[in-house]
């Protein structure tokens, strides 16, 4: 519950916030594990996320611009460890990176260095 001051008192008005009745103030807050560290390892997570990372900062690259004005494009990750070979993966980014005029071979390549023995982010199935 807050409380707020009337402008009488205080030349700002400040609000106070009150503990409900029937909590204890000296009990600190149980801190539970995230949804998505239960539900995915946390060393995947992590590789995911300096890998859409590096993307983002190689497309600034390719198309010289902020991350908020590259094109809209979304290269799933997912869909290319979903792909049999290397060879469409590469079609694939090439395909997306169409509009890019500079070189993508090096990106390409790159990329999928960095995806290769990366796992899919599947929800996994409840036993």
């Amino acid at each position: 519950m807050a409380a707020v001051t009337s402008p009488e008192s205080s030349p700002q008005p400040r609000v106070y916030f009150q503990t409900p009745p029937g909590t204890d103030e000296a009990e600190p807050p149980i801190r539970k594990q995230g949804r998505v560290t239960v539900k995915y390892d946390r060393k995947e997570l992590r590789k995911r996320l300096n890998l859409e990372e590096w993307i983002i900062d190689q497309l600034t690259d390719l198309y010289d611009c902020e991350e908020e004005a590259i094109p809209e494009l979304e290269i799933d990750v997912d869909e290319l460890l979903d792909m049999p070979s290397d060879g469409d993966r590469a079609s694939r980014v090439k395909d997306l990176l169409v509009d890019c005029y500079k070189p993508t071979d090096d990106f390409v390549a790159e990329l999928l260095d960095k995806i290769r023995g990366m796992q899919k982010l599947s929800t996994p199935q409840k036993k």
